[in-house]
């Protein structure tokens, strides 16, 4: 088995793995940022990217606003001009 320091290339993941690590990386991100040394923070940085880009990949439709959300769709259920 290879040493892989980085962790396993987003690519390589499953779907599921990539859903676990992506919510693994969420849920450590403040500590990180409160707790961890510059080159943690700059590796969890690196990683968070890394499996967010693949995420969206694979997902896009995942991570579209819901436009009630956004301003202009706001605007347009209120019957306002955008």
């Amino acid at each position: 088995m290879s040493h892989r320091p980085d962790g396993i290339p987003g690519r390589e993941l499953s779907d599921a793995a990539l859903v676990r690590e992506v919510r693994q990386l969420h849920r450590t991100r403040h500590a990180t940022f409160l707790e961890g040394s510059e080159d943690a923070f700059e590796t969890h940085t690196r990683r968070m990217m890394e499996l967010e880009r693949e995420y969206l990949r694979r997902f896009p439709d995942a991570v579209s606003p819901d436009p009630r959300r956004t301003r202009a769709g706001r605007r347009r259920a209120a019957g306002l001009p955008a």
